[in-house]
């Protein structure tokens, strides 16, 4: 199944039919004030499946599918196991424009001008201590084939454990952190790029920029213009009033960092749309705990 996995990694399956064009998972936009999209997925383990190629299959975060899936084994599960897949999510609370990257959730939202649809892609972040900013922005730069200039820091740590110097500028190639496409916030040092370390994707390990797989960044640089919006936020808890009137919730882990020591996202956005409910806040306080990053309905009184 891993083999098969690879050599499907092209397609994507979005309601039931198969698309070439891209990799990104594509979704038709929610009526009304609804932000839920998609469909809940699952997927029954054959063996010699791994996290890391599934997560590269589904095109999905790798922490994500650990959340989704906390009581298995991400690199040795067993055959016959049926695993979440988080391919239902609710879309941030931000103008639906452009790009929007939700740092909790390791998305990266994409906007088409004039168009009823959203395609969402897995990221990775900046790692604790090198924290990707929560900005709003625009795309800069596109570049093709681009170098990258090892930060002072990083060249001395480089000869601090080599006992060498580290090369000033790296070329374009399999050397190159960057990948084969850049697209650069404003004019500041953050880029939103390939990589040539897969395993960087959904997880916090950059040193500030946005990593996407190979595949992803290529067709968001030749279908998205310079001057493209951005917008990165950090929304562990995303909420949805639905039609039918159920009370929608999906929470991620928020980001570890020195910013957000005591910061309470339990907000009063939160206990208005819980209506001060106990129930309801006691099991939003228990998802922060332990999240799953799934959505889920809240019961109702």
């Amino acid at each position: 199944m891993t083999k098969l996995i690879k050599s499907l990694r092209s397609f994507v399956i979005i309601f039931g039919s198969f698309s070439f064009a891209s990799v990104a998972s594509v979704y038709q936009l929610p009526a009304g004030n609804s932000k839920l999209i998609g469909e809940k997925v699952t997927y029954l383990v054959e063996q010699g499946d791994y996290f890391q190629a599934l997560s590269e299959y589904h095109n999905v975060g790798f922490l994500a599918l650990i959340a989704a899936n906390p009581n298995v084994d991400p690199f040795l599960p067993t055959k016959g196991t049926l695993l979440e897949i988080p391919k239902q999510m609710l879309l941030p609370y931000a103008e639906r424009k452009g790009i929007v990257i939700n740092l909790a959730e390791l998305r990266l939202y994409y906007f088409p001008p004039n168009e009823p649809l959203v395609y969402v892609f897995p990221v990775g972040i900046g790692r604790q201590g090198l924290t990707t900013p929560r900005v709003i922005s625009y795309i800069g730069d596109k570049r093709k084939n681009p170098t990258w200039t090892p930060p002072q820091e990083m060249r001395d740590r480089y000869k601090e454990v080599h006992g060498k110097e580290m090369a000033k500028v790296i070329p374009a190639g399999p050397d190159n952190p960057f990948g084969k496409y850049a697209l650069r916030l404003a004019s500041s040092e953050y880029l939103i790029h390939g990589t040539n370390k897969r395993m960087g994707i959904g997880l916090r390990a950059s040193s500030g920029c946005i990593r996407m797989y190979a595949e992803d960044i290529e067709w968001l640089y030749y279908n998205i213009k310079v001057g493209t919006q951005v917008r990165i936020v950090e929304q562990p808890i995303k909420m949805s009033y639905e039609q039918d009137g159920q009370k929608l919730i999906e929470i991620h882990k928020p980001l570890s960092d020195e910013e957000n020591i005591g910061k309470n996202f339990f907000t009063e956005a939160v206990a208005q749309f819980i209506q001060h409910d106990d129930q309801q806040s006691h099991i939003i306080k228990q998802r922060l705990e332990q999240p799953s990053g799934l959505v889920e309905s809240l019961p109702l009184r």
